[in-house]
């Protein structure tokens, strides 16, 4: 197996963990401190890489409202997913979300200038059809969280599409950035947040681990995405279905029914059609070291 995708699946792993620890922690822990503790441990791994790859000026960047207004949306996605995941089951709160490469292709109309066709159109509504397999109407799983994770996948969506124009920053810069802006804002809200309850020893140390995991996440992508096109490797990212559904069944005793599956098959082959074709959707600018 080549590394860079040995990286990228390694990548989805780490993030499908980090999905699983905070479901855990989600019923005794407030959101603000989880998300705080998520971009903790990213900011504390960006700076000495960054520092290593560009030196002290790894802060710097040519655009640092569109840097701001990015890492913003990263943790609006973080906030709406966690929310989501205290009502929906693991796999099926992810599946939802994976419906975000559907809304680039058809967001990179309007904030690219790309042509979007009207087969583009149609694939996109067979992924968004089987939004409604997951989350139907007198289904258990249908809950208002199915939209808050619906929203989700439209900022995470926006999100990419920014991380493309940002053309002259380096992609540790970017990584730096994700993790101060996100940490900067929970750090802000943190005091207006319920305090830590008692918890046993180990819990404390896996919310910890939410941020390493999700940093080291971030950092394979990176390396991942440095020697090889994105759309080659985003594909993969529908294998971190099959995680969380492992996780869901280990941790929590959740399998999804037949007719989820059919809505996780609908949004993986409408998405993967539409990363193939596009070729658009990517996570950082690697262009520049």
């Amino acid at each position: 197996m080549q590394s860079p995708i040995f990286f990228f699946i390694l990548s989805g792993i780490c993030f499908s963990t980090v999905d699983a620890i905070a479901k855990t922690l989600i019923q005794d822990i407030s959101l603000i401190t989880i998300i705080w503790s998520r971009f903790l441990g990213q900011t504390f791994l960006a700076i000495p890489i960054a520092w290593y790859f560009l030196g002290r000026g790894f802060w710097q960047t040519e655009n640092l409202k569109l840097q701001l207004f990015r890492s913003c949306l990263l943790v609006a996605t973080s906030a709406l997913f966690f929310t989501g995941l205290h009502w929906l089951p693991l796999a099926e709160a992810s599946a939802i979300t994976f419906t975000a490469p559907i809304w680039v292709a058809i967001l990179s109309g309007p904030i690219l200038g790309e042509r979007v066709e009207l087969k583009d159109w149609l694939v996109a509504g067979v992924g968004f059809l089987g939004i409604l397999f997951i989350a139907r109407p007198g289904s258990a799983i249908f809950h208002i969280a199915a939209t808050l994770l619906v929203l989700m996948a439209f900022l995470n969506a926006i999100f990419q599409l920014s991380t493309r124009k940002l053309v002259q920053d380096s992609a540790y810069t970017t990584f730096f950035y994700s993790g101060l802006v996100g940490l900067a804002i929970s750090s802000i809200l943190l005091p207006y947040s319920e305090p830590l309850p008692s918890l046993p020893t180990f819990q404390y140390v896996i919310l910890g681990m939410i941020g390493i995991l999700g940093g080291i996440a971030h950092l394979l992508i990176v390396l991942a995405f440095y020697t090889t096109r994105p759309y080659k490797l985003t594909p993969l990212v529908y294998l971190q279905l099959l995680w969380a559904v492992g996780y869901g069944y280990l941790i929590f005793g959740e399998l999804p029914d037949g007719l989820s599956i059919v809505g996780m098959v609908l949004i993986a082959s409408s998405g993967i059609w539409l990363i193939w074709n596009h070729r658009t959707i990517t996570t950082y600018n690697l262009n520049k070291k």
